[in-house]
């Protein structure tokens, strides 16, 4: 076996947060950012705008709002099965990547799939949906009705839940746009961006991008950021275009040539990251960014927005509106050092008068641990 260097928790720490782009904010568009971080969750719509602010320097909500109101960006299933913000480009390349994945949330599903769509002819229902929402952007609950009647003999919301998850469809805005709201209503890519997916593709740029972004990486935790399965073959194809270290407990770690190693010791600045940020949910081991004990602390949260103290989780943030007064409230897991709240504040009074423009008055504060 060649001689391989071994990585720290700390070392890969920093080497996460350099690719995320939490060790020091960027001057980059958003665009470029969003396909560099290779999407980025956003069940909760706000969040990408928050983890926008949290890497660059100078962003303005209008910037990431005109993306997707001009379609270059657009929000949908997509890795894990998860809603993220992509890019239009990324979205037809990468949207057939994760089609198995899709494919298992849908029939695996216990309430939706299984038995509900057993014997049942899944292309008609799909080549239904795909009339109904190319003829204009409709929600679940419109799919339910309409799908209904063809099938009557089977659970709307299962034949919905299929559409849904099996055709490459984005969300239209408003929803998604900052200041604004409405139904998650769906429509095709090909209606939307007036070009099809790409045809079936291989994961090996997906991962070698992940690589870039997230690594040094496991196989298992390519498969949690992913979903996917089956992903020894891909890395063994990739070996000879990647580097390998091992973590501290002999796991052999993946990397692409070049990609940032900083030194363990860079001093990392106090960050807040939105609900279900991907630095925070794309290993199987996360313990480079976040303590076991902390993580199940995190867990209990509902909107898990994660707090970066010297690079690594301290608690949890949440921000509260009354009376034209915008709060923000940082929850520490442990009792923090003057110095560390002294920091923790200055940043998060940035952050509350980010998300809370439009208050007459700003205001942060701790609670106990």
């Amino acid at each position: 076996m060649p001689d391989v260097s071994v990585l720290s928790p700390r070392a890969l720490n920093r080497a996460l947060l350099e690719r995320q782009m939490l060790l020091h904010r960027q001057e980059l568009p958003a665009e470029e950012t969003i396909e560099h971080l290779v999407g980025m969750q956003a069940q909760v719509p706000d969040a990408p705008y928050v983890g926008l602010w949290a890497r660059l320097e100078g962003f303005r909500t209008d910037e990431l709002s005109t993306l997707i109101s001009d379609r270059q960006a657009v929000r949908a299933s997509m890795m894990r099965a998860t809603i993220h913000l992509v890019t239009a480009r990324d979205f037809l390349t990468l949207r057939p990547v994760v089609q198995p994945v899709l494919e298992r949330d849908v029939y695996g599903n216990s309430t939706y799939g299984k038995n509900r769509l057993a014997k049942l002819d899944v292309d008609a229902v799909l080549a239904a949906g795909r009339i109904l929402l190319e003829k204009q952007p409709r929600t679940a609950a419109e799919l339910r009705r309409w799908l209904g009647p063809r099938w009557p003999e089977r659970d709307p919301a299962a034949l919905a839940y299929a559409v849904r998850g099996l055709l490459p469809l984005v969300h239209v805005p408003p929803r998604g746009v900052w200041g604004h709201s409405g139904p998650v209503a769906l429509t095709t890519a090909e209606a939307w961006l007036g070009r099809s997916v790409a045809s079936n593709r291989g994961p090996d740029e997906a991962i070698l991008r992940y690589l870039a972004a997230f690594g040094p990486a496991t196989m298992a935790d390519a498969r949690t950021w992913s979903g996917l399965s089956r992903l020894r073959e891909v890395f063994e194809r990739l070996r000879a275009r990647l580097v390998t270290f091992r973590d501290d407990s002999g796991r052999e770690l993946y990397d692409v040539p070049g990609a940032p190693l900083p030194d363990p010791e860079t001093p990392a600045p106090p960050r807040f990251l939105p609900e279900f940020d991907n630095a925070l949910l794309s290993h199987a081991d996360r313990t480079r960014v976040i303590s076991d004990e902390h993580r199940r602390a995190l867990f209990k949260v509902p909107m898990m927005r994660g707090v970066l103290l010297d690079g690594f989780v301290c608690g949890t943030w949440k921000k509260e509106r009354t009376r034209g007064k915008a709060t923000l409230l940082i929850e520490p897991f442990e009792p923090l050092a003057t110095k560390d709240r002294d920091s923790l504040a200055k940043e998060g009074e940035r952050l509350v008068r980010f998300v809370g423009r439009g208050a007459e008055a700003f205001e942060v504060r701790f609670a106990e641990p």
